[in-house]
């Protein structure tokens, strides 16, 4: 009786063992294979990485990637944030997989100051960005149009050295920094706009404040766009009231642009030359396309901040680093100054055909923009699909990929450059 029992019990055994190894195999064999993310550093409960990013974020992310690597993930509140910091990473992801990689992340703030992401730069990629990217490409931007723009560059310039020899001539210190900020803002007023706005009268002071203000905030996040429960915070510190005030006052000012360039005669051209500021080639482009362009007054007033956000701070901003450069480095302004003496001579005037013989200023003028960039932070990518960066797996519409373009972390290589 025992041996017949054992007998059957042995193989019901063995096949039920059998049957749950091979549920077990199927199941494991079914399962998606494991995604490797990048290195990250410990992140805190709620905020995540963001007590890590300090004063100045794009130094405390060189100095999170000297200890994770070139690609790394952080987690801003809720939002996974990734990172490249050299570049070979950065080549990846905006050369190799730059269509991957092309859309933009929703920002809350630069929502309201653009009427709802109708500009070029913070756009969603898509049908309406194309349009106003080749518009801005085609119409504002080509070279013939650039080369009109000649008389003004040159005129603004040349009216900074008069204003400077002035303030030398006194015993009063030169604010180099004024100066610079002044000229940009002229030339790209008359190019843009077809007048000055920037001078020290009321209307000057007022628009150079509220320009200063909307720069500043392009820079700004809200608490919310992180920790979505805490976007409650951005009316108690004023940060909401800030970004209307100034949206509003960008608004009102644009509007009496515009409407200026509608009321004056056709004829009368404020820009150079009798030509026509990027304004005027927006109303017009506007009138001839009105069936199919998706140029309306809100998009023309965006594209219009957007070139005030990219042509004027960052251009004073690298002449500033350029001359702080030169006076740490004597010898490197000797030889420059030596270059500019030989190629102008008797003349009392640069034009910019004399450019093209200064080789040593364009050099100092790449170097400095090797070693401080305009824009340590590139404007913030976000991935439309899954894909893999070096590696490691990138989740698609989640990730905002950062690419810190800090001169000391991503174009200083070992081997590629001998000075930091």
């Amino acid at each position: 009786m025992d041996a017949n029992y054992q007998t059957l019990i042995f193989p019901l055994v063995s096949f039920l063992l059998f049957i749950i190894f091979l549920h077990k195999w199927r199941s494991t064999a079914a399962l998606p294979p494991r995604k490797r993310p990048p290195p990250s550093p410990r992140k805190l409960p709620i905020i995540g990485n963001l007590h890590q990013l300090g004063l100045y974020p794009h130094r405390s992310l060189q100095a999170l990637s000297r200890r994770y690597g070139q690609l790394m993930l952080l987690h801003f509140g809720h939002v996974p944030v990734l990172v490249a910091s050299s570049a070979d990473a950065a080549c990846e992801i905006m050369k190799n997989q730059d269509l991957i990689f092309s859309n933009r992340p929703n920002v809350s703030i630069l929502g309201r100051l653009t009427y709802g992401f109708r500009d070029v730069a913070f756009a969603p990629y898509g049908e309406y960005w194309r349009q106003v990217r080749s518009i801005c490409v085609l119409h504002l931007l080509n070279n013939k149009r650039v080369q009109s723009f000649r008389r003004v560059r040159e005129e603004e310039t040349s009216a900074m050295i008069d204003r400077i020899r002035q303030l030398g001539s006194s015993s009063s210190v030169v604010n180099l920094t004024d100066v610079l900020v002044t000229t940009t803002n002229n030339v790209f007023c008359r190019v843009a706009l077809g007048r000055k706005y920037g001078d020290e009268d009321g209307e000057g002071r007022k628009f150079k404040k509220f320009l200063a203000e909307f720069v500043e905030l392009l820079g700004t996040s809200s608490i919310g766009d992180y920790i979505s429960w805490l976007g409650w915070t951005s009316k108690v510190d004023g940060l909401d009231a800030k970004v209307e005030k100034v949206a509003k006052l960008f608004d009102e000012f644009l509007e009496g642009v515009i409407q200026e360039h509608r009321d004056r005669d056709n004829g009368e051209k404020i820009c150079n030359d009798g030509g026509f500021d990027f304004v005027d080639i927006l109303l017009e482009f506007q009138r001839g396309n009105k069936d199919r362009s998706p140029v309306e007054d809100e998009t023309i007033k965006a594209i219009i901040q957007d070139m005030f956000a990219a042509g004027t701070d960052t251009t004073f901003s690298m002449l500033e680093w350029s001359i702080a450069e030169l006076i740490r480095n004597p010898r490197t302004m000797k030889t420059l100054q030596n270059e500019v003496r030989e190629v102008a001579g008797t003349k009392e005037e640069i034009s910019e055909d004399d450019l093209e013989k200064m080789h040593y200023l364009k050099a100092v003028i790449k170097e400095s923009l090797r070693l401080h960039s305009p824009v340590p932070l590139l404007i913030p990518r976000e991935s439309t699909q899954d894909t893999k960066v070096m590696g490691y797996d990138i989740s698609a519409g989640t990730h905002k990929c950062s690419v810190n373009v800090c001169g000391k972390i991503l174009f200083i290589r070992r081997g590629s450059w001998t000075q930091a």
